[in-house]
């Protein structure tokens, strides 16, 4: 059993796959964040440990300690606290558990979440073990930015990319797994934006439902700033980017949500926006921005996030950001 939510296509590929024996050593799961990965690599873990038929069944001892991150052959490996990346420390250590037999599995499985974070040292160190892997060890890399990973890690890997999962997919495993009322099942469906673990996490659940108007608010504001109170801005979102990547990551893609449910508002697709709950502030703004505005300042942030991905000095494209968003005069101010 694969108790994942949505990902029909990639879950049905490892069956098949595991079932015909055709084991690849080192997999690339792609996708963005809390959409599955982490999910999928520890089911596919359980697969390969499991003892019982139909695996994994996630209710013999080895799915259990698996789940229960206690199993001594399953490693999940990131950036350590207060770290910018996966060092060659990390590598190297997980190369020479590599080097040992499987303990108490059938596998020895390896997780590296985060995966674009390796450090460039640690990334040419894993080659020699993609190149070159041991018996009994599977690889699996997780991660969001796919153009951050060397091309050389990502050739060695099978590439498996997981989809947002559709609202009404999500709405219904809400309801039916989690005994969610119905609204709240919607409402969180829509938020999610297609990625289960949002809806699934307590601790992000509490973050779309009370921090993100509060986060967004915060966003529009600027229609209304300076360029030096935009600049601030600018600067106080580069300093958290060297320390806080994922946190600046996740506000980028929350502005993203924001101005794409502008798009969606303008041309009348007002059923697919995201954030379904702030429909009166999303109308109120839509009156103020022309189409071509809101499509340009779209492609500038979408170009924005890519620079940023590629390592692009930060504080740099997040001013130029902030002078390509769109200002509101003050006649439109009081309308």
């Amino acid at each position: 059993m694969w108790p994942l939510i949505g990902q029909e296509r990639v879950v049905a590929w490892l069956e098949q796959s595991l079932k015909q024996g055709r084991l690849s050593h080192a997999y690339l799961f792609l996708g963005p964040p809390h959409v599955g990965k982490t999910s999928l690599a520890l089911c596919l873990a359980q697969a390969l440990n499991c003892r019982s038929p139909g695996s994994p069944c996630g209710q013999c001892p080895s799915c259990r300690r698996i789940a229960s991150a206690k199993h001594a052959d399953v490693q999940l490996i990131g950036v350590i606290q207060d770290a910018q990346e996966i060092s060659i420390e990390q590598v190297k250590d997980l190369q020479q558990d590599a080097s040992l037999p499987p303990y108490e599995g059938s596998y020895k499985v390896f997780i590296i979440t985060e995966a674009e974070r390796l450090s460039p040292e640690a990334a040419n160190r894993l080659l020699k073990t993609l190149e070159e892997p041991p018996p009994q060890v599977v690889i699996i890399l997780l991660a969001s930015a796919e153009e951050r990973l060397l091309p050389t890690v990502i050739s060695r890997c099978h590439r498996l990319e997981l989809r947002p999962v559709p609202a009404r997919q999500l709405e219904q495993a809400l309801m039916e797994r989690e005994g969610m009322e119905a609204e709240l099942a919607k409402r969180l469906a829509h938020l999610a934006a297609g990625c289960p673990g949002l809806a699934l996490s307590s601790e992000a659940r509490k973050s779309l439902l009370d921090e993100r108007p509060q986060r967004l608010a915060e966003l529009s504001s600027l229609d209304r700033a300076g360029n030096m109170e935009r600049f601030a801005f600018a600067g106080r979102l580069a300093e958290q980017f060297s320390k806080r990547r994922a946190w600046v990551d996740a506000e980028l893609r929350l502005w993203l949500s924001w101005w794409r449910d502008l798009l969606l508002t303008k041309v009348g697709l007002k059923d697919s926006v995201v954030n379904i709950d702030l429909e009166t502030e999303l109308e109120d703004r839509v009156q103020s921005l022309s189409l071509s505005q809101i499509s340009s300042f779209l492609s500038n942030l979408g170009q924005a996030m890519r620079q940023l991905e590629q390592n692009a000095n930060s504080r740099l494209v997040l001013e130029v950001l902030m002078l390509n968003l769109p200002r509101l005069s003050p006649a439109q101010e009081r309308r």
